[in-house]
């Protein structure tokens, strides 16, 4: 899915380098995830995975989310936000986190616009295209987890 090696590209929008492998997309897409096609092309994709590996994070997920920008403005985003909140529900997930380049302005008021907030900021810990950029966390709470 030539759509995630594109944002890669960019210098301020994810921190790593090297595009993925297929092997690392198809694992990425495997699930739960969501891709968004038009006239035969990818022009969005949405998923989420464990936030970190201990179980004691078990209801909070971490997602990655983007659009082509022919999809920008159309509500592709918003309908792939509200698909994958709806199924971290059903998985039982309290809590999204979204992990933006401080240098992604339009990332960070898409996540406001669809219910974030800002949850702390790491200056300075993303190296890319010889630049340092902040990493900012936003959350998201979800219906409560049923039991832990």
């Amino acid at each position: 899915m030539t759509l995630i090696n594109d944002v890669i590209a960019q210098p301020h929008i994810t921190f790593r380098a090297a595009p993925k492998t297929d092997a690392e997309i198809e694992a990425l897409i495997a699930g739960p995830a969501w891709v968004a096609e038009r006239d035969g092309h990818v022009v969005g994709y949405a998923a989420y995975g464990p936030f970190r590996g201990s179980d004691g994070y078990r209801h909070t997920a971490e997602h990655s989310i983007a659009i082509t920008d022919a999809a920008h403005g159309t509500g592709l985003g918003r309908a792939l936000m509200s698909t994958l909140e709806e199924a971290a529900q059903r998985d039982n997930i309290r809590t999204l986190v979204a992990g933006i380049s401080g240098s992604n302005p339009a990332g960070i008021a898409f996540h406001t616009a669809v219910g974030f907030v800002p949850a702390g900021t790491l200056p300075n810990v993303g190296y890319k295209a010889g630049a340092w950029h902040d990493l900012i966390f936003m959350t998201k709470a979800l219906a409560p987890a049923q039991g832990a």
